[in-house]
């Protein structure tokens, strides 16, 4: 929990934007789950081989839920699963509490449909573009630079940030 909301997630990334004085028309305009919450679950995976055990066991089971969501979200919206078939699933695979599982299911369909999509694909973008960089440096891949690179840019669709990651890393490497 305190790596998705506090330092390195959510408070870093927006301290960051204030800090570094990212326009506000970037902030705004481009707050949104893919880039926020896809921040905090990368952190959690970057932190996780530094938590105690017990926290790391708590970082896989959030992950499990995330990956859960990911995939009943869109089902329920497509009208593939029903509310209580989902609940089922998230009860017997999950492991989750009748209570729990209900109100995942009601966050899917009421509150914030296609939120834990976002989530998960932001996630999985922070991750294939961070391999793409760490495979093109190879042993010059500096972890800091790349993460102070990132925070320094604000919020930026995904395909926007790849750009600029890609031509401040790899473009830049290669020029050398």
């Amino acid at each position: 929990l305190t790596v998705h909301e506090a330092r390195p997630g959510h408070e870093l990334q927006f301290a960051s934007i204030v800090e570094k004085g990212v326009s506000a028309a970037r902030a705004v305009f481009a707050f949104n789950s893919v880039n926020v919450e896809g921040w905090a679950l990368y952190m959690e995976a970057e932190m996780k081989p530094y938590l105690p055990l017990d926290g790391q066991l708590a970082s896989l089971q959030a992950r499990l839920l995330r990956a859960m969501r990911a995939f009943l979200d869109p089902e329920l919206q497509m009208g593939r699963i029903q509310p209580e078939a989902a609940v089922k699933f998230l009860m017997d695979e999950g492991v989750y509490s009748e209570a729990m599982a209900r109100q995942e299911v009601e966050r899917y369909t009421f509150r914030s449909p296609g939120q834990a999509t976002s989530y998960y694909y932001g996630y999985t973008r922070w991750m294939q573009l961070r391999s793409q960089v760490e495979m093109a440096l190879g042993a010059k891949f500096d972890r800091q630079r790349y993460h102070d690179y990132i925070l320094s840019q604000g919020l930026l669709p995904p395909d926007v940030l790849s750009r600029a990651v890609l031509t401040e890393f790899v473009a830049a490497e290669k020029a050398r």
